[in-house]
């Protein structure tokens, strides 16, 4: 399929209160539905169909579908399609029950900026349930999402998601793979939940509330912005906290949440 650079395709205009962009790009398309490899029997759940760039190949291939869509014309289209095997929620993802919809779930989607880092961490807690997830990002949002330390992108969402996760970019997609084409570059990652030995016992919230604390002020040394914190809880250990957030490790982060919570 040819790229467009307008707004309204097959009826519908893009929204910009949903960051909507729609893929339409074919071989791009047809690279990202290879990177999920969807298969008959599998629980895949898309985020945001749109106009059904995923959606159709998708469910070609494995015969069910269940997709999560907020905008409410494009969610009555597809339930006025009758697709065979597609099950359609008008829902918000961000306030959705992952846990009712089934498992394993595989998880995709071509997300907006707008709700990237909170539908991540959203799904934090049906990790257990997911066997991976594709999605489609901002490039510099993937970028720091696989950052390693002492790098520019590496932060707060790095730490978090790289201690839940195993993550690998997968596909790099430029602007004119959309109508309307975004102002910036895209990404393809695909991310597979830890397993529960991997975590070992931590709760996020425990490590959110640490690296909020560390990267907070982030040019400054962790004794100034983490020092506080620690002290806060009644920490006496002997954390270096002669250095900067950036030039931490996402292991030492989490050993320093496991001493908190021994504490």
């Amino acid at each position: 399929m040819s790229t467009r650079a307008h707004g309204r395709l097959q009826g519908h205009t893009a929204r910009k209160r949903f960051g909507q962009h729609f893929l339409t790009d074919a071989s791009v398309i047809d690279a990202i539905v290879d990177a999920i490899d969807p298969r008959p029997g599998q629980m895949l759940v898309e985020i945001g169909p749109g106009l059904g760039a995923l959606t159709l190949p998708v469910l070609a291939r494995a015969k069910a579908l269940t997709v999560v869509e907020l905008d409410r014309d494009l969610a009555e289209r597809w339930r006025g399609r009758a697709e065979p095997g597609l099950r359609v929620i008008e829902s918000d993802a961000l306030a959705l029950d992952f846990g009712t919809l089934g498992e394993p779930l595989r998880v995709f989607g071509n997300l907006p900026y707008n709700i990237s880092s909170p539908l991540l961490f959203h799904l934090f807690d049906y990790g257990s349930k997911v066997v991976d997830q594709h999605f489609m990002l901002q490039k510099e949002v993937v970028d720091r999402m696989v950052a390693a330390p002492r790098t520019a992108a590496y932060g707060r969402l790095s730490v978090m998601l790289q201690w839940r996760y195993r993550m690998w970019p997968v596909l790099e997609v430029g602007p004119e793979a959309f109508t309307p084409p975004p102002r910036v570059d895209s990404s393809v990652v695909r991310m597979q939940p830890r397993r529960p030995e991997e975590l070992r016992g931590l709760r996020a919230s425990t490590l959110q509330g640490l690296t909020a604390a560390a990267f907070s002020q982030r040019r400054k040394l962790l004794r100034h912005s983490l020092g506080p914190w620690l002290l806060q809880r009644g920490y006496e250990g002997s954390f270096d906290l002669q250095r900067r957030a950036e030039e931490v490790g996402v292991d030492e982060y989490v050993e320093l949440a496991l001493q908190l919570r021994e504490a």
